[in-house]
Formats: C-alpha cells, sequence, structure tokens
C-alpha cells in the first residue's frame, strides 16, 4: 500500500475510534451533580449529647449527610447518606475526595466503595467517615458517584461542601471528646455486690451504679428497669428477705431521684434463695451479697 495513503488510513481510523470514545464517553457520563452552594452550605450539630454527636448537612434536591459518634468503650464514627429516593437495587457508589475549583490540577483522592442496598440508605464504616472528614477539613469535597437506578443513561454525583465547616467540626471534636466512654449496653446488666449484713456497696460496684447514674442523666426513657435483691445465706431467712428488699430499694430510690419514672421500675427481694455461689467460703458468700440491674429500651 502506499505509504501516503496507509498513514491517512490509520488517520481515519484514530479519528473514528476516538469519535466513538467520545459518544460513549457522553452517554455514560450524562452525569447529574448535587452540591450546596458555597454561600448556601450550612454545617450543623443536629444532637450533641455525652451520649451521640451528630454533624449533618442538607444538600439541596437530594437528601441529608449526616456524620455522628455514639457513646462506647471504642471510639467509633459513621456516615449515613440519607436520600430522599432510595435504591431500588444493589449496587455499588465509588466515594473520592474532589478538589475545589481553585486547586486546579490535584487529582481526585480515592475514599472507599459504599455498597448500596435496595430501599435503604447508604453508609460507610468508621475509617471512611473520618476520611471524608479529614478531607472537608482540609477543603477538599468528598463525592459519592454512582449509576441511577431510574435512569440507565444517567449518573448521579454527590459532593459535600467545605464551606463553613470548620466552626462546626470543631464543635462537633469537642462533642465526641465528652462522649459516655460506655453504652447501654455496657451496663444494661450490672451485679452489684454488698459489704456482709449491710446495705453497703463495695467500691467497685459504687463505681458501677455511677456508671449507670452518668447515663440515666442523659438517657431516662428506658421502658423497664428489674432490681432483683439477694444475700448470703448467714442470719434468718426473714432477715435476709429484708435485707435483700432494702437493698433493692435503695437502688430504686437511687435512679427515682435521678428522673426516672417509678413505675418503669420493678424491683424482687430474693433473700438467700438462688445464689449464684455456694455458702461454703467467705469469698463464695461475698458474691451472693448482690443486687441484679438489668436496663431494657426499645431499639
Amino acid at each position: 500500500m502506499n505509504p501516503m495513503i496507509a498513514r491517512y488510513a490509520k488517520s481515519v481510523s484514530i479519528a473514528i475510534v476516538t469519535i466513538l470514545l467520545m459518544i460513549s464517553t457522553d452517554s455514560y457520563a450524562s452525569l447529574r451533580h448535587y452540591v450546596v452552594d458555597v454561600e448556601q452550605s450550612d454545617w450543623k450539630l443536629s444532637e450533641q449529647t455525652r451520649l451521640k454527636c451528630e454533624l449533618k448537612h442538607e444538600i439541596d434536591g437530594y437528601g441529608t449527610a449526616l456524620f455522628y459518634s455514639e457513646a462506647s468503650k471504642q471510639l467509633n464514627m459513621e456516615f449515613t447518606l440519607d436520600m430522599w429516593r432510595l435504591p431500588s437495587r444493589y449496587d455499588s457508589a465509588r466515594v473520592y475526595s474532589m478538589a475545589p475549583r481553585w486547586m486546579s490540577g490535584v487529582a481526585n483522592r480515592e475514599i472507599a466503595n459504599m455498597d448500596l442496598r435496595k430501599q435503604y440508605d447508604g453508609d460507610l464504616p468508621s475509617e471512611s467517615a473520618w476520611q471524608m472528614l479529614t478531607e472537608l477539613e482540609k477543603g477538599f469535597l468528598p463525592t459519592i458517584e454512582y449509576s441511577d437506578w431510574l435512569n440507565p443513561n444517567d449518573g448521579v454525583a454527590v459532593s459535600l461542601n467545605a464551606s463553613k465547616f470548620g466552626d462546626s467540626y470543631h464543635q462537633f471534636s469537642r462533642c465526641i471528646t465528652n462522649l459516655l466512654p460506655y453504652s447501654l449496653e455496657d451496663i444494661a446488666y450490672t451485679v452489684l455486690a454488698y459489704k456482709k449484713n449491710s446495705t453497703e456497696l463495695t467500691p467497685y460496684s459504687k463505681r458501677r451504679l455511677d456508671m449507670i447514674g452518668e447515663y440515666l442523666k442523659e438517657d431516662l426513657d428506658l421502658d423497664l428497669v428489674l432490681i432483683d435483691g439477694y444475700t448470703d445465706s448467714w442470719g434468718g431467712s426473714y432477715n435476709n428477705e429484708k435485707l435483700s428488699i432494702k437493698r433493692a430499694n435503695e437502688v430504686k430510690d437511687y435512679f427515682a431521684g435521678l428522673g426516672l419514672l417509678e413505675d418503669r421500675i420493678q424491683i424482687t427481694g430474693h433473700g438467700e434463695k438462688r445464689h449464684s455461689s455456694p455458702n461454703d467460703t467467705r469469698l463464695d458468700r461475698a458474691k451472693n451479697r448482690r443486687v441484679v440491674v438489668r436496663l431494657s429500651k426499645e431499639s
């Protein structure tokens, strides 16, 4: 073949391929981008207690972005994308950090893949949520991008605006620092131990009761509190039953004094019945001198 003709044919082929790629890219990348204008950006602490800290950002026409951390033994964080129109199928979204326009030439930074579950909001675990927060702190725009389940020709991108983020984030961080270092699950079943023949708690049990008290100062919305008192087998059975009731009642009065409704508290004095250990040794008898507290709350 004539070299000139060959070069011409090659250039035409490249042009055709380029055009086809452009057409394909255009049809795939019809992107609807939801992002709040700089002036309208408004980060808010929607919840700020010792049990939960929540930082949210409304996204016009789409929904709400939420970061939250809860009282726990471990530092935790979660991100939830509360969508007005929930997914109609199972899919995956790409999550990345996008540089603002004034940072021209800075490449996107991959963060994670978000599983999209049918009829559920999207969410991300602790590590990815913290990464999104630190990207926002630096002025970047964390972005979630996926194929639209309502229109197969479209993609959807949702970006969080870093404008006016700093002050709210600092308040959010202070709130997290003040969270209780335990959750309801950690104290929902508590055994309080007592000194011999008295209603005086052991030092460790005093701390455990204080933990429950600190929790109740933040959340009195419990459905039921069961308090069961017990004694060892030394002494008469009648006196032991009275002592077990007295121990349980003192715990009840403590909870009621914090504001817990008394009709949600049930006490039972078992006396020397239902031993948790034999009564043969001093250590075993100490285990039987106890009040068991059970806290119940609907999810």
